[in-house]
């Protein structure tokens, strides 16, 4: 794909982000699409945020890592996008949804904080716990630009990796202190029980993840950078939230994490 089809196609996604409309899948449109110009697009539709909005980048995700987020979107491998400054929430907000999300989604995270800097490819398991300052809950929301999440797996790169909001939990641990493939995470829905999933739902281990992503990324020249916030994907099933709605869950012998939707 040449470049001003991918500026053409990223300038579509940053508009539909700011007008909170949703686009056809951009893999109806261009069958030759490959998943490095769906992330030359993510990125001229990032670089637009920055260089128009003033947003800065704090952190990395990975997406679309666990057998129950796959079968439902109906994508078997991870997608991976950026965290902006503006897409962060405290621990209890209320997120609106008018005007600031489209067809918003909750997932149940275990998110990384950096200490040092991490530069794929070749980064191993004991890299990333090496370069971890602390883990924490989080509950990612994830938000798609393309009508009814009707994606493949270059839509979704190209889409941000479907990166809607997030929200990290207040308790910070050391990751040395704790099984990470298996620690459990329980998901509440309007104060009743929704779901639960272990570390392991995740590529085997929270730390292979977050490995994948620095070495994906890596591949395209992007690193890790300390004091980044890394999110290492969805421990559940998607839960699709609207104005009322309130979600929390717990990660077992950590603590846990809360939203209002508004």
């Amino acid at each position: 794909m040449d470049n001003l089809r991918i500026a053409q196609l990223g300038d579509e996604l940053y508009r539909a982000l700011r007008a909170r409309h949703t686009l056809p899948p951009l893999t109806d449109r261009e069958s030759a699409i490959t998943i490095e110009d769906a992330y030359h697009i993510s990125l001229h539709m990032l670089n637009q945020r920055i260089d128009r909005d003033g947003e800065r980048v704090v952190g990395k995700k990975i997406g679309v890592t666990s057998k129950p987020v796959q079968d439902m979107l109906g994508v078997f491998q991870p997608d991976f996008g950026f965290l902006t400054d503006a897409m962060a929430y405290e621990d209890g907000a209320e997120i609106p949804i008018a005007g600031n999300l489209i067809q918003p989604r909750a997932e149940g995270e275990i998110a990384f904080r950096l200490k040092k800097d991490l530069v794929g490819p070749g980064v191993t398991e004991q890299d990333v716990l090496d370069a971890t300052a602390t883990i924490m809950p989080c509950f990612e929301i994830v938000d798609s630009r393309i009508d009814d999440w009707n994606i493949k797996i270059q839509d979704t790169v190209a889409d941000n990796a479907s990166c809607g909001v997030y929200v990290l939990g207040k308790n910070e641990v050391d990751p040395r202190d704790f099984d990470l493939p298996n620690l459990q995470m329980t998901i509440h829905k309007n104060g009743e029980f929704n779901s639960q999933g272990l570390g392991s739902a995740v590529q085997g281990n929270p730390l292979t993840a977050v490995a994948w992503l620095a070495n994906t990324l890596g591949e395209f020249g992007i690193p890790f950078k300390a004091g980044e916030v890394i999110l290492s994907g969805s421990l559940a099933p998607l839960i699709p939230v609207v104005a009322g709605d309130r979600m929390s869950l717990e990660l077992e012998g950590i603590g846990g994490c809360s939203c209002v939707f508004t």
